[in-house]
């Protein structure tokens, strides 16, 4: 009996690629989807093929959209600087309607493949305040899957698997050093230069820092000098 598929949304960060290894985990045969949306590098673009390789993902894809063409966030808009010290309320590095967008992707893919399982790296617990990062959010967005698809009309219920979502960002990458995922291949960084080496001193990198640390294990971040 072959095994159940699941399409994985993989970033190319350290929460995806848990997110990855966890489906693996679980048995299912995983197709890993990134998404080139118009983000300011696309280191995190090469992490993510290196990853789906050496995590097993049956197949990677990247997909394109052009959020660059809405604006609105750091992450799109080079015109607005990515913060280096810590925010109140959603930071600007929040891109509007990134995950639903990303998540119809993962949708359409899942329904082509006939796969009842759509797996997505979000965390409410260390991470910036997005509002697309909260279960209320994954717990909608599942509901809205069996009303807009065929599959779910005729009654093949998806489901939006979200494990990392109330997890500490130390226990994040304790279960991926669980799962031999090796986190000097990915990339969190909002700033980092080509190589995918990172600044630092964004949210994203304060956040993988402590985790780190929390966690007690060695932070294998490649860092720009």
């Amino acid at each position: 009996m072959s095994a159940a598929r699941a399409v994985v949304l993989l970033s190319g960060g350290l929460d995806s690629a848990t997110c990855l290894s966890l489906a693996r985990a679980q048995g299912f045969a995983a197709y890993a989807l990134s998404v080139h949306y118009g983000q300011r590098h696309s280191a995190e673009l090469d992490a993510a093929a290196t990853l789906a390789k050496s995590l097993g993902a049956v197949e990677h894809r990247v997909m394109r959209i052009d959020l660059a063409g809405i604006g609105g966030s750091a992450l799109t808009d080079a015109n607005i600087e990515v913060p280096v010290t810590p925010t109140r309320g959603i930071p600007v590095t929040y891109v509007p309607a990134r995950n639903t967008q990303l998540l119809s992707l993962a949708l359409g893919w899942a329904e082509v493949l006939e796969a009842r399982d759509i797996f997505i790296g979000v965390n409410a617990v260390d991470y910036s305040g997005y509002p697309d990062c909260r279960p209320a959010f994954i717990q909608a967005f599942e509901q809205l899957a069996q009303l807009a698809t065929k599959a779910g009309v005729e009654g093949k219920a998806m489901c939006i698997h979200a494990p990392l979502i109330s997890l500490s960002k130390a226990q994040i990458i304790h279960a991926g050093a669980e799962l031999g995922v090796d986190f000097a291949q990915t990339v969190s960084c909002y700033r980092c230069d080509d190589a995918g080496r990172a600044c630092g001193s964004c949210d994203s990198c304060r956040i993988r820092a402590e985790g780190f640390t929390s966690a007690g294990l060695a932070d294998p971040t490649r860092y720009q000098s």
